[in-house]
This record gives C-alpha cells, structure tokens and sequence, in this order.
C-alpha cells in the first residue's frame, strides 16, 4: 500500500507537531507521519522547517502544498518557535514585550496558512515583563490581536489563541478576558494543549473541553503532571485520556488533535509510533 493510500480509522483526526521532528527533513517528516496514520501536521514555522523570513519562502509554501496534498495531510500552523525572532531570548519579543516583530511573524503565519489551506494559525501572548502594569499588557495585546485578526479576516484563516503557563494569558479565564477585551470577534478561536489544562486549570481536562465547545478550532494533545509544565509522553503523566477524547467527540470538535512533544526529536519515529497508538487505543467507540 502506498503512502497516500494509508488507511486511517475513522474518528477524531489525530496529528503530530513538526517541533518534535527537527532532527528530520521536512519532507522526510511528513512521509513518516502519514506513513504511520497520522491525519495531519501541527507545522511550526521555524529556520530549520519552514523559515518565514526565507527569500523563496513563496515556493516553499507551494511545494509544501502539494506534499501534504499528495500524502492526504491537514495542517494547522504554529507560531512557537524558541529563537526564530531573537536568537538570545527564547520566545522573545512578543506582543507584550516588542509588539511589531511578533505582530509581523503572525501575519506572515496568516498568509502562508492562507497559501497551504490551513486549519487554523496558533499563537500566545507571551510573558508580561515585570516593569510592565497589566493594564498597559492588555493594551499592548489587544492592540497586537487586532493587527493580526484584520490579516486573519481578509485572508479566511481562523485565529487559535492558547492559553500558556508562564504567560501573560495562561488559562481559559485569561483567553475569556481577551476575548470580551476585543469584542469577541469570531476570527478568534481557542487552541487548548491538553496537558496545560491538568498542568493549572481547577476544572477537570474533559470539562475544559467542555468549556471550549465551538471556540475551539486547534487542540494539541500530551500527558502532564498538576503544577508542572512539562510536556510527557502519554501514560508517564496524570491524564486519563479517554474521556478526553470523549469530551471532544460531545462537542463535535472536528480539527486536528496533535501531539505535542517538542523535545522528543532524538527519537521522533518511535515516538510518533506510540503515540498514534496510544490514542487509538484511548478513543471509546462512539
């Protein structure tokens, strides 16, 4: 059976993100995920996989295109690359820290989400740095939000906000306060991690799910401990995953659900191999 022609059981629609792949081609990536029954790819643009600020980044996003069409891949983007903007400060700037060149990355994130038809562009907010009040954060972030919803509705592309531990916004309250800060505008949807929502929220991780319904347009999946935000292969942290799974089925969630594993590139394959696994395994028969 040939790559395009690998069969994938039906249900939820399980990815994998490129940020667990740097050790891999791009290319070479893609071929091993769809290989293993993946749906799609959580793609993290970055120097070494898609470098938005490439001079040929246009034909790279044409060609990427075509692959992830050939081997019946989905894609969402992902705008969390440590060292893409400052190769000192990991993260750095952000929207609260140096609004314009994080602003600029988002929208270029928007038009090549545009050019591969993707699902969705995630983003955060970042941290707030200390000598900054929080009124003058959520200025600088809805000022940010907006710059980037106005590329989002003119290119079709929906926004997924996540919520992060350690920054500015780190919980579904936080997402629900910039939300109301900006009107509420429809572009702006939620990318839930579910390990950050054992790793802070009081709410059970289907309740959170819950919560989310039909804002939701981007769900990252990987185990966590309560309190402490590392990102855990599944079954070494405190998750019970299939009534995660279930909660999204309830709320007819239909995007990509990709593992996030971003340090777990040594052994990429194998990883991606237990995962998928896993998953199906913890997928309750609707």
């Amino acid at each position: 059976m040939s790559t395009t022609e690998v069969a994938r059981p039906p249900g939820l629609r399980f990815g994998y993100g490129t940020n667990g792949f740097t050790d891999h081609r791009l290319d070479e990536a893609l071929f091993v995920l769809a290989e293993q029954g993946y749906s799609g790819v959580a793609l993290t643009l970055d120097h070494a996989h898609l470098d938005p600020f490439a001079t040929d980044v246009r034909t790279r996003v044409a060609e990427l295109r075509r692959n992830l069409e050939r081997l019946g891949l989905g894609v969402v983007v992902e705008t969390g690359a440590r060292y893409l903007l400052d190769p000192r400060r990991k993260h750095h700037p952000t929207l609260l820290s140096e609004p314009g060149p994080r602003i600029d990355l988002l929208q270029r994130a928007v038009r090549i989400a545009a050019e591969l038809n993707a699902e969705a562009v995630s983003f955060w907010s970042g941290a707030k740095p200390p000598e900054l009040d929080a009124e003058t954060a959520w200025s600088r972030l809805t000022e940010g939000c907006s710059a980037v919803l106005d590329t989002a509705v003119e290119h079709g592309v929906p926004l997924g906000f996540e919520p992060e531990p350690g920054m500015f916004v780190e919980t579904l309250d936080g997402f629900d306060e910039l939300a109301r800060r900006l009107g509420r505008p429809a572009p702006l949807g939620l990318t839930l991690d579910i390990g950050h929502c054992r790793c802070l929220e009081p709410a059970s991780v289907p309740d959170c799910v819950r919560r989310a319904g039909s804002r939701l347009v981007n769900v990252q999946i990987d185990d966590m401990r309560r309190g402490l935000h590392e990102h855990l292969e599944f079954g070494e942290g405190e998750i019970d995953f299939p009534p995660v799974l279930a909660a999204l089925r309830e709320i007819g969630y239909s995007g990509l659900v990709a593992v996030e594993l971003p340090r777990h590139s040594h052994a990429a394959p194998t990883v991606a191999q237990r995962s998928i696994h896993f998953l199906h395994r913890a997928e309750v028969p609707a």
